[in-house]
């Protein structure tokens, strides 16, 4: 089966992902993740859809996530770059080791946790992503009470696997995700 397009992806989560939240952190992700294509040279459609698709058994199977979408993605035949970067954004979680290998892989795992502190910083200032500050998304990712789920140690694993500094990566998040207004 060929990857499905956008708008099949989409009806494809809401299947499978029925909380407003994790349904708007799919597109967040997504939309950085395509961001990241471009700046990478990246298959645009496959960086958005494997951002929009990495959490898709995550409201199911939360303890064992993202083991169940692994075996559907190896079922539906979707490319091995989709599935070891849906393998390794699970890095330190629910017994999964594999470190990023790829740039796709290494993009969502940096970008998958810091659109937790970015969709955080929101609800707290009513501000468009564009229009946000990378000093103040910068100190809140610095504070662990902020946000307190979001795994600070990943965003940083995924940037030094993308080669990009926490820094800078904020700023590309601000810049990816201003669309979403």
């Amino acid at each position: 089966m060929p990857l499905p397009t956008k708008a099949e992806a989409q009806l494809l989560l809401e299947s499978h992902v029925h909380d407003t939240y994790q349904r708007y952190h799919a597109l967040m992700v997504a939309t950085a993740m395509e961001g990241y294509a471009a700046q990478f040279g990246g298959d645009a459609d496959l960086w958005y859809l494997t951002g929009l698709l990495h959490d898709i058994d995550f409201e199911k199977f939360p303890a064992i996530h993202p083991a169940e979408s692994l075996k559907w993605f190896r079922e539906w035949n979707y490319p091995e770059e989709l599935i070891h970067a849906v393998e390794a954004h699970a890095y330190g979680y629910n017994g999964f080791t594999a470190l990023p290998q790829t740039k796709l892989a290494a993009a969502l795992l940096a970008t998958d946790e810091l659109c937790g502190i970015f969709y955080a910083y929101r609800k707290l200032n009513p501000v468009r992503y564009g229009e946000m500050k990378a000093s103040s998304i910068r100190k809140k990712v610095k504070e662990p009470s902020f946000a307190a789920k979001v795994d600070r140690k990943t965003i940083h694993v995924g940037c030094e696997h993308l080669g990009v500094s926490v820094d800078d990566h904020v700023a590309n998040l601000i810049r990816f995700l201003a669309p979403l207004e």
